[in-house]
């Protein structure tokens, strides 16, 4: 009575034609045809894509070919009739038609008069039935055009194109050529055509694998020199092609970021060695006291103690502290940690307040506003007059002026000074010379580069100068 549950489940569970299951179906198999497509490899995808424009064109070059053909013969055709009616047309107005009228070119003619009657006709035409009936030759003259004509029923086992003129005294001349000869020109050309459009495809598919694996190498190269570099080679550089195209750039382009990425590798080997280096240093001092002072606990000033151990403190404190303003630098990649508007008329006297006498300040005349961070460019001042307060025998000179579109800060003490051959080099890290500047008067040797880094973030530059006597660091940076 009732519909079976097993069909009324089934129905349930098969989703009809057009559902959404039926979409996600079509959607996951062009899913995997596309992730089939991408995983072929680049020669593979560049040569199919080029054999099938390649075949498209060739299929519609050798269509039009064809068609061009065609329609060329066909109105070559239609001239050659048109002109031998135009000859018999001519001879009928002038009454000097000749009894047998002649087909050299294998031209069909018959020249009807107004009764209907074939009055001259070529050798072999139909002496008896006009080709065209009264009707049609009617609409041919009026048309003024050629027409297809069967030409079976006629005796003519092809297909004529016929045309049909009139002339005087009421006379009508058809002109008729066989067709076969421009469809056996054709045909053979579309036989020609059909062997070698596919013979030329794949010798231009096969150019195209030859050319685009030629153009290709060049990347394997590339690929190849990538993966035997390894972290133990730093110095490899990928192979350059001797084209000077864009596979050339390229390998050029990377070839350059090796070299940075290896000298920032080298920097920062230098820098985690220097860091380590001078880390022992006040490690060990601090070692050394502790052990000395638990190892005799009842002879040991325990207060001189604490001030070896907090002085060594400190000394790391400072180079944790600069070892991390050197890392924000690096990381922001040589820009200011912010852009505001910091007037240095204002902060340089603040920042060297604390120094009491021991420093002057010279403030030059205007306000003197520049765009960068405020507490960068203190530090800048701080590192400056710490160092030299380190190697001076008198009060440290701060001076702040404007020249033209730059603030330049000076800093000037009247110690032993720097040789000229190492003003520049004092601005590495970790640099320290062995004159009065030593390692234990000073710090680790990353101020001065702190303030060359800072300078050239905020657009400025640093350099050092002989004061008679003493030394002058001076800081150009350029005014909002």
């Amino acid at each position: 009575m009732g519909a079976d549950p097993r069909s009324r489940q089934s129905a349930r569970e098969s989703p009809p034609e057009g559902t959404p299951g039926d979409t996600r179906e079509a959607g996951g198999k062009g899913r995997r045809t596309a992730g089939w497509w991408r995983r072929k490899s680049l020669r593979f995808r560049l040569t199919a894509v080029a054999s099938a424009v390649l075949g498209v064109a060739l299929a519609l070059s050798a269509y039009v070919m064809i068609g061009v053909l065609g329609n060329s013969l066909l109105a070559t055709i239609d001239e050659s009739t048109y002109q031998r009616a135009r000859e018999v047309v001519s001879l009928a107005d002038a009454e000097r038609l000749p009894d047998e009228l002649t087909s050299p070119d294998g031209i069909l003619v018959q020249v009807i008069d107004g009764t209907g009657r074939i009055t001259h006709a070529t050798t072999g035409t139909d002496r008896l039935v006009p080709l065209l009936n009264r009707g049609e030759r009617t609409a041919a003259i009026r048309e003024n055009r050629a027409r297809f004509l069967n030409g079976a029923p006629y005796g003519v086992p092809h297909t004529l194109r016929a045309r049909v003129l009139s002339a005087d005294h009421g006379l009508t001349v058809i002109a008729a050529r066989p067709f076969s000869e421009v469809q056996a020109s054709v045909t053979t050309a579309g036989h020609v055509l059909v062997v070698g459009t596919p013979l030329l495809l794949m010798l231009l598919a096969g150019a195209s694998w030859v050319i685009i694996g030629g153009t290709l190498r060049p990347i394997t190269a590339l690929r190849r020199g990538a993966e035997e570099i390894t972290d133990t080679a730093r110095s490899r550089r990928l192979p350059v092609p001797e084209a000077h195209d864009e596979v050339h750039s390229l390998a050029v382009t990377l070839n350059d970021m090796l070299a940075r990425l290896e000298k920032a590798d080298t920097r920062q080997r230098s820098l985690v060695s220097d860091a380590a280096h001078e880390l022992r240093s006040p490690l060990a001092s601090i070692r050394l006291q502790l052990e000395v002072a638990l190892g005799h606990p009842h002879g040991q000033d325990w207060r001189e103690t604490a001030e070896g151990v907090l002085e060594d403190t400190m000394r790391l404190a400072r180079l944790a502290e600069d070892l991390l303003a050197l890392a924000r630098l690096d990381e922001r990649g040589g820009a200011p940690g912010r852009r505001e508007p910091v007037e240095l008329d204002q902060l340089v006297p603040q920042t060297v307040e604390r120094y009491g006498e021991t420093v002057t300040v010279k403030i030059g005349d205007g306000p003197m506003v520049i765009t960068g961070d405020a507490l960068d460019l203190g530090r800048v001042l701080v590192n400056l007059v710490d160092n030299a307060l380190r190697h001076t025998n008198g009060p440290v000179a701060v001076e702040l002026r404007a020249e033209g579109a730059d603030a330049v800060l000076s800093v000037t003490d009247d110690g032993p000074g720097v040789p000229e051959p190492d003003r520049e080099r004092v601005f590495d890290r970790f640099t320290r010379l062995d004159s009065a500047r030593s390692r234990d008067e000073g710090g680790a040797g990353l101020g001065l580069a702190i303030v060359r880094e800072t300078v050239n973030a905020h657009g400025g530059a640093v350099h050092l100068e002989d004061a008679s006597p003493g030394l002058r660091a001076v800081v150009r940076l350029p005014l909002s």
